[in-house]
């Protein structure tokens, strides 16, 4: 079929942090003149303009999004030193906690090790918090300590770096553009391809209203779309990952924003950190901003070994810990979200340039997992391409493979951002294992450089069945029965029914801060799909699906977007309408396709996903 076509210098794909600090460091200098007036860096496709450079963005706005962070902040810093300043609701660190949460209600797995773990914190000496049901370490990990930092909304920071880009003129930045992926001439990328419009959700086209996505030609092509975006996996289906490279080490963040309670003690600049509850394995976080709203949320992994992962319930049951319950009790929920976290970091690097093409930010395994930080870190490696950018461009050569290896790779190996990255390898591993290993393994590897022997591998290999998941924990077995069977009548995944013979107690609706999931999509922002796109979620096996008895991609959905099929079978239902883009689908999936460690669920790029402007 015929496309209209476009050519541009440098197109990229995705706009975060990491596609800010290429961007905002790449714009100013493409404003700077010759004597004679004319461009300092002329463009190919345009000659006597400066260089031409799109950005294209799937959310509607480069400032919908839910997440608060906490970052050092050392290369955001070097590139603007007052962003504090600037830069909506951000404050610096103020005060530090980490705490260890006991199960006060005993309905976790708690195996032997984390009875051990557990045992050891209730006897812990010079740790407070022991009436809450926890105990606080005397001091944060040095690897994970933020002390002058700077806590934001992740969707005030990216709205402020377009800002400044769009302001610079030397730069476009195309929100409500999803990128279908990558356009190649045999090994070589020369630019993206947009996503069709005018089909339906089956992606047939509509007769009159269909326009082929355009294809933008470019010299460079940038992929900064996260771990899941359509351009960085499409990369790696044809180019694979270097030798002894995986990406089997995942975290799906569900995060929300609220709005303390007037007579909350924490001061602006509090972070907290939190592991042992709900699940041992599940990590928290609980970041004070100004104007009494904090953003916190938890992190669930594979390593649970389950296929009943429900990170919102999760959540739920998480807040009305009592350690931290006496900050939530009468506190709102403005809105909430979810996001997929590359873990495997510089384990999961990919290749990081090839001909036409370079990848930044977490896709390009910028994670560092030690720190449990990334936002500074994908801003580092923008930079650190920008100014490789910048250096062929003054050299008049060509973006190859080995040019690009010559400069943005080679800064990449001597910066600081690689040395703390090669640190904190392995320090995961022991997850694998279990939780015993893996706080051990974390605390070795950050205070003594020590890695575990004990390797990753694929989540899907590890999803074990449900009554193996259930050996050896107390249940009520008529319960769980007529629980499961309730909820496969009425088509919608299990994972109350099992929590709750396990013992979980059922939460108490307040309509607040506690709330029924779908309640929730409704609260400070909303799904958007945009008519005339085809689904983004598929699956590539119908035979797969009908296999499967682990049903983890509808029990780990975010949004419960995707659903079991109906009465007659086939594949999972999927709700658009519902869905918030969070990617988790792709790693939780329980059927592997013949002869690939890929699951069966194929995640493209769409229109859509959780908005919000309370960030």
């Amino acid at each position: 079929m015929e496309r209209q076509e476009m050519q541009t210098d440098i197109a990229v794909a995705g706009f975060g942090p990491a596609a800010a600090g290429f961007l905002t460091t790449l714009a100013p200098e493409l404003a700077k003149t010759k004597e004679d007036g004319s461009p300092l860096y002329e463009s190919r496709v345009m000659p006597g303009c400066p260089l031409q450079v799109v950005c294209y963005e799937r959310a509607d706005d480069t400032g919908f999004g839910v997440s608060g962070v906490v970052t050092k902040a050392e290369a955001i810093r070097a590139s603007f030193p007052d962003f504090v300043k600037e830069v909506p609701n951000a404050i610096e660190v103020k005060a530090e906690k980490t705490a260890y949460l006991f199960d006060h209600l005993g309905c976790s797995k708690r195996s032997f090790g984390t009875k051990f773990v557990d045992a050891c914190f209730k006897a812990g000496f010079f740790m407070k918090g022991g009436k809450w049901n926890a105990r606080e370490l005397p001091f944060t990990p040095p690897f994970m300590d933020k002390r002058g930092g700077v806590v934001m909304g992740i969707g005030a920071f990216t709205g402020w770096a377009a800002q400044k880009v769009m302001e610079s003129g030397m730069a476009q930045i195309w929100p409500g553009t999803p990128v279908a992926g990558p356009l190649f001439d045999g090994d070589r990328v020369v630019g993206l391809r947009l996503v069709d419009q005018g089909v339906e959700k089956d992606g047939t086209p509509v007769e009159g209203a269909y326009m082929p996505g355009m294809d933008v030609k470019a010299a460079l092509t940038v992929a900064a779309d996260g771990p899941v975006g359509a351009v960085g996996r499409a990369l790696d289906e044809k180019f694979g990952l270097p030798a002894g490279h995986h990406q089997y080490d995942w975290g799906v963040g569900m995060k929300a924003v609220v709005r303390l309670a007037d007579d909350c003690e924490l001061e602006p600049g509090t972070i907290i950190h939190t592991i042992g509850f709900p699940e041992p394995e599940i990590f928290g976080f609980f970041y004070v901003m100004a104007d009494k709203t904090a953003s916190l949320g938890i992190f669930v992994a594979p390593w649970m070994d389950t296929p009943v992962r429900t990170t919102y319930r999760y959540l739920q049951h998480w807040m009305q810990h009592p350690y931290l319950w006496r900050h939530l009790k009468g506190a709102k929920l403005v809105s909430w979200g979810a996001k997929s976290l590359q873990e495997s970091g510089q384990e999961g690097e990919p290749f990081l340039c090839g001909d036409g093409f370079a990848r930044i930010g977490e896709g390009s395994g910028t994670t560092d997992v030690l720190a449990n930080a990334g936002v500074d870190e994908a801003w580092a490696s923008g930079v650190m391409l920008a100014k490789a950018v910048l250096k062929l461009l003054a050299d008049g050569k060509d973006f190859t493979k080995a040019n690009l290896e010559a400069t943005y790779v080679a800064d990449r190996r001597a910066s600081a951002l690689d040395r703390r990255l090669k640190k904190a390898t392995g320090a995961r591993n022991g997850f694998n294992k279990s939780f015993f290993w893996g706080l051990l393994g974390e605390g070795l590897r950050g205070m003594c450089g020590i890695a575990l022997p004990f390797k990753s591998v694929p989540p899907a290999s590890r999803t074990p069945e449900l009554e193996v998941a259930l050996k050896g924990r107390k249940f009520d077995a008529a319960k769980l029965e007529k629980g499961v069977a309730d909820a496969e009548k009425a088509r919608k995944p299990i994972h109350d029914a099992v929590m709750d013979a396990c013992g979980w107690p059922q939460i108490q609706y307040d309509g607040e801060l506690l709330m029924q999931h779908q309640d929730a999509l409704l609260l400070g922002g909303k799904v958007q799909a945009a008519p005339g796109f085809a689904d983004h979620v598929s699956f590539a096996d119908p035979s797969l699906c009908a296999k499967c008895t682990k049903h983890t991609c509808w029990e780990i959905c975010s949004a419960q977007a995707i659903m079991p099929p109906d009465e007659s079978g086939g594949t999972p239902k999927f709700d658009r309408e519902k869905c918030i883009h969070c990617g988790a689908c792709i790693w939780n999936c329980a059927m592997l396709r013949s002869g690939t460690d890929k699951g069966n669920i194929v995640f493209e790029a769409g229109s859509g996903g959780l908005h919000s402007n309370e960030n």
